[in-house]
């Protein structure tokens, strides 16, 4: 499975221990992990700005997702009532990288998840999507 994980995600992955780092861990071992530049600057920010991470550190982040993971670059345009256009963003490189899932906490893309053109579904949700195991059909 091809599974986009936002940022929210990702920085609870790399900042503290519990669902998003072992959700990260599974990923990264039994799928095939889907990231855009977008989301990579917004990371690098974040780290950066609010968890106060060094450069050093926050570049070693960057380089290890850009090794585990395939990139998406310059997405097309989506059309998907969002406020954020950072958001539109994310849902574009997620589909533009056939992502099967977008793996968010960010509460208005879940409430958009109905209109998107791929599943949009929580931390916790995924996580019980994949321990419920593949299905048939």
């Amino acid at each position: 499975m091809r599974v986009y994980l936002d940022t929210n995600v990702l920085v609870s992955a790399f900042a503290t221990r519990g669902l998003c780092a072992d959700l990260l861990q599974v990923i990264l071992s039994h799928h095939q992990l889907v990231v855009g530049e977008t989301l990579l600057a917004e990371l690098r920010r974040v780290l950066s700005r609010k968890l106060r991470m060094s450069h050093g550190l926050v570049d070693e982040v960057a380089a290890f997702l850009r090794s585990q993971s395939s990139v998406v670059a310059g997405a097309p345009p989506i059309a998907l009532e969002l406020r954020d256009p950072a958001d539109r963003s994310v849902v574009a490189e997620a589909v533009a990288g056939a992502a099967d899932v977008l793996v968010t906490g960010d509460g208005e893309l879940l409430g958009a998840a109905a209109g998107a053109p791929l599943p949009i579904v929580s931390p916790r949700a995924f996580w019980e999507l994949l321990k419920a195991g593949p299905r048939s059909g």
